[in-house]
């Protein structure tokens, strides 16, 4: 395989947007021997879900991401390592957006690249599965009712764990 990306090029935590074709371009990087890249990207959508006995899904004007620089690139830095070990990738880089971000902007790109399809597309939802439930990231939305954080799936828990993770043991 390739030598990977380098920390800063794999992983970024920003408050600006980012270009798909340009993310792409840079982690292909020119390489002959790459012949598939999968790309997952997260927006903000206008509802939230509404839980089990709760009213129907509010809207969300807008939500704010924070996280703690330093350990969430470090978080992110050791899923891609985990990603490169499990999967025959060439590699991978994950943007996340922090701030304050309204419905339809886009929050997160998860970008892997490979020799071929299927190594990619598990590879990129092994990251989105860690990323949900290990990176150190907080989110509150903000409706006409107030702000309130959002709280960890159950969901996100249960696909993490299908790949042997369980989130009680990281």
């Amino acid at each position: 395989m390739a030598a990977a990306l380098s920390a800063s090029a794999r992983v970024r935590i920003q408050t600006e947007d980012f270009d798909l074709g340009a993310e792409v371009a840079g982690l292909r990087g020119g390489h002959a021997g790459i012949g598939a890249v999968c790309s997952f990207i997260g927006t903000v959508r206008d509802r939230h879900a509404a839980g089990p006995g709760s009213a129907a899904a509010e809207p969300v004007l807008a939500m704010e991401l924070e996280h703690y620089p330093g350990m969430t690139e470090k978080a992110i830095e050791a899923m891609i390592d985990q990603a490169l070990q499990r999967f025959d990738i060439f590699d991978a880089r994950v943007i996340h957006r922090i701030g304050l971000l309204h419905p339809m902007e886009q929050i997160v790109l998860v970008a892997v690249a490979s020799a071929h399809r299927g190594e990619s597309f598990a590879a990129c939802e092994f990251l989105m599965d860690y990323l949900k439930t290990q990176a150190p990231f907080w989110k509150k939305e903000q409706t006409s009712q107030g702000s309130s954080w959002v709280d960890a799936r159950v969901a996100d828990d249960a696909a993490l764990a299908r790949w042997g993770i369980s989130a009680s043991n990281l």
